[in-house]
C-alpha cells in the first residue's frame, strides 16, 4: 500500500514537472522572439534617417531626370 501510494505520488509530479518543461520550453521561445523585435527596431531606429536619405537622392535624381 505504501508503495502505491509512493508511486502515485511520484507520477502526479512528474506529469506536474513536464508541465512545467512545457510552459519553460514557451517561456524561453516568447524571450527569443522579443530578443529579436528589439534587435529590430534598434535596427531601424539606427538605419532609419540612412535609409530615408537613399530615397530622397533616388527621388530628386528622378525629379531631375524628368524635368
Amino acid at each position: 500500500m505504501l508503495y502505491q501510494m509512493y508511486f502515485q505520488v511520484k507520477e502526479f509530479f512528474g506529469r506536474l514537472g513536464a508541465r512545467q518543461e512545457k510552459g519553460q520550453g514557451l517561456i524561453e521561445y516568447a524571450l527569443i522572439i522579443v530578443l529579436i523585435a528589439v534587435v529590430v527596431i534598434v535596427a531601424l531606429a539606427a538605419l532609419g534617417p540612412v535609409v530615408a536619405n537613399v530615397f530622397e537622392r533616388i527621388s530628386a535624381n528622378l525629379s531631375a531626370v524628368g524635368n
